[in-house]
């Protein structure tokens, strides 16, 4: 006999709630119960004043997602939210969130990854507390490793700085905070679409937010970021299409608010300083690899590099292709403009844009693994310090977007 498909299981009957602390998941049942009671623990110690409710935004979790996140303990009452069977993605479960939060009124809401190990009540307080001082959005700030989030450090905080002139170094991080309000603006919000409602979402989220011209703020959480790290040339999957193709798609409604945007300015900091800071676990790289999948690519996807970048970009891939691994070296203003590039050709596709991304896939390990050399014998804090530096040489290399961008195709 199958379990009849229940979309809202809410135990408690709650019809209205100040304070949302959401765990996105699927397939998360032997993980879900740590963060909702760190979450759990958080809204009793620092916000005992306010109503709350912890909700799991699931796919439908063949595992025992649902009874496990059911079956813990807390004090603050839960809601369990499914999308219907067959329909996966995190942008669908926070489609349901979105959803909920405008129906029961919520002032504010905090997202958690359901696959944590370094949440603690604390998290709640600093991704929440913001949001009664008039801020709108809270995006995480969390030591990593300098090799865990390359897809942040080399694309997405490059690329959304660079855009529309804001610094949030964290703008995929998978826990975060947002106004009840904005949620009404996310639920209407332009954009939607596959890769939105899947790895996307984070993204869009941050994007939409610093559209909005909302209170932004960044929230020092303290503790590493301990999660699922993954060796940055193992197999990406959707992932990457979904998160970059969604900055790339973005970039033409938001059109002119970024071409107007000339320099980024510093986001605030909430609770820096807290006292001492644990470094994240390591994360090991295979070189090698990213190096073979580098050179590898420039067979099946040459056609698609000569039609999108220019002449000059393309000849100076061919010569990092050919240096001697010791030697090799992907530099940023050209990492730039390869990005620059292929952003302006996605605009144009009008179809094979998952050609598009899967072709910057092998550019992008090759990036990664100078990026790699360069920091070897760097602290974190230096190659935060790398990080930065490659940001303004994006942000230098701007106006070679905006002529590109503006030789629109007839």
């Amino acid at each position: 006999m199958t379990d009849l498909f229940e979309a809202e299981i809410k135990p408690d009957n709650i019809k209205k709630a100040e304070i949302v602390v959401c765990i996105p998941s699927y397939n998360e049942g032997d993980s879900i119960d740590y963060p909702a009671t760190q979450a759990d623990k958080g809204l009793t110690k620092y916000f005992k004043d306010k109503s709350s409710v912890i909700i799991n935004c699931d796919n439908n979790s063949p595992d025992n997602t649902r009874q496990a996140f059911l079956d813990t303990p807390t004090e603050a009452p839960k809601i369990y939210l499914s999308t219907k069977p067959g329909v996966k993605g995190k942008g669908n479960n926070f489609k349901n969130l979105f959803q909920k939060v405008v129906e029961l009124k919520a002032r504010s809401v905090v997202v958690v990854d359901a696959d944590l190990k370094s949440i603690t009540p604390e998290w709640i307080k600093h991704l929440c507390e913001p949001l009664f001082s008039g801020f709108s959005y809270v995006a995480p700030l969390y030591v990593r490793h300098k090799y865990d989030g390359t897809i942040t450090n080399g694309i997405a905080y490059p690329l959304i700085r660079t855009l529309y002139g804001r610094r949030v170094r964290q703008p995929i991080g998978g826990d975060f905070g947002f106004s009840g309000k904005l949620g009404k603006t996310y639920l209407e919000g332009k954009g939607w679409d596959e890769a939105v409602a899947n790895f996307g979402i984070d993204i869009w989220m941050t994007t939409l937010a610093i559209n909005q011209r909302v209170k932004i703020c960044q929230s020092f959480m303290g503790r590493p970021k301990i999660h699922r790290a993954k060796d940055p040339g193992a197999s990406l999957g959707p992932m990457f299409r979904q998160v970059v193709g969604t900055i790339f798609s973005l970039m033409t409604p938001f059109e002119s608010f970024w071409t107007k945007v000339k320099y980024s300015r510093p986001t605030a900091i909430y609770g820096f300083g807290l006292g001492e800071v644990e470094m994240p676990p390591e994360v090991k790289v295979d070189e090698e690899n990213l190096l073979h999948k580098f050179r590898g690519g420039f067979d099946p996807f040459r056609d698609i590099w000569k039609a999108l970048l220019t002449e000059d970009v393309y000849k100076k891939l061919l010569e990092i292709r050919d240096m001697k691994e010791r030697e090799f070296s992907f530099p940023t203003d050209l990492w730039a403009r390869v990005l620059f590039d292929m952003a302006v050709g996605f605009r144009d596709a009008t179809k094979n844009r998952d050609g598009i991304m899967d072709s910057l896939i092998p550019l992008y390990f090759g990036r990664t693994l100078s990026f790699v050399k360069r920091t070897k014998r760097m602290s974190i804090k230096q190659a935060e310090d790398a990080i930065e530096d490659d940001c303004m040489t994006f942000e230098t290399a701007k106006p070679y977007l905006l002529q590109r961008w503006k030789k629109k195709t007839t």
